[in-house]
């Protein structure tokens, strides 16, 4: 299928998500197209979501205004709004295969709650990221909230969501919100495709089961159980005969 501000490539066994609102930002059209374009990434193993541009400049408020405005000070009309773009956002996070975000520019507002719904993020050292809903009198509440303090901690969380302040890519790897910096975007792309193929020589089950258990929110000894449950449902004998011939440390290896 083709969008207007999406676009879904393909090279082997990677998928490539590409944000390509002409604004840089997130418009009704998008929030339409990402779950048709997710439901096309069926039997890739790994997908990439890069910005055509910057990554995102978040809600193109403008285009959405007059889908919000009516609704304001009815919860329920409010809620459906709202839904549409959760089920984008949650949606990528359901994916059963990782999901990589290649960050360059700005990540702003909706972008970085897109951002945290991926499983990895990397970025070029010219990206910047910001919350600044509470700038513009409002909460942010498309899951930025709820996955940023598990991905950087509460208090670092609180900064970025309570002063809207951005932060540059520098103090994103050391907070732990991306886990490499690349010089500029064509390192940064290469980058993560290179990780991307790495990913899906992997065994499937194994990185979904591992998704999960990550995702699940459950407590330490739940979601213990969970991973054995999964494991007890999807390992292999291929994988445990793998596991047997894997390569031991060497004398010196096992002393460092």
């Amino acid at each position: 299928m083709s969008y207007d501000s999406v676009r879904l490539s393909r090279e082997g066994e990677v998928a490539t998500l590409t944000l390509a609102h002409p604004k840089g930002a997130f418009g009704p059209a998008t929030w339409r197209e990402v779950p048709l374009a997710l439901a096309e990434v069926e039997g890739a193993r790994v997908l990439v979501v890069r910005g055509e541009r910057a990554f995102s400049v978040g809600l193109d408020v403008a285009a959405t205004a007059p889908l919000i405005a009516p609704a304001l000070g009815d919860p329920e009309r409010f809620k459906t709004v709202v839904d549409e773009m959760h089920a984008a956002i949650e949606g990528l996070a359901a994916l059963p295969v990782p999901v990589i975000a290649a960050i360059d520019g700005w990540c702003i507002g909706a972008g970085l709650e897109l951002a945290a719904a991926c499983d990895l993020r990397l970025c070029s050292a010219s990206a910047r990221f910001s919350l600044p809903e509470v700038k513009l009198g409002i909460t942010a509440d498309l899951g930025g909230l709820q996955r940023l303090p598990h991905l950087i901690g509460r208090g670092r969380a609180a900064h970025l969501a309570l002063t809207g302040e951005p932060i540059d890519a520098a103090t994103a790897e050391r907070w732990g919100l991306v886990t490499e910096v690349l010089p500029d975007a064509d390192a940064l792309y290469a980058r993560a495709h290179a990780l991307a193929a790495h990913l899906a020589t992997l065994p499937p089950r194994a990185l979904e089961g591992t998704k999960r258990t990550l995702q699940d929110g459950l407590s330490h000894a739940e979601s213990l159980a969970a991973a054995v449950q999964w494991n007890a449902r999807h390992m292999t004998a291929e994988a445990l005969k793998l596991s047997a011939v894997s390569r031991q440390p060497s004398a010196s290896e096992s002393h460092r």
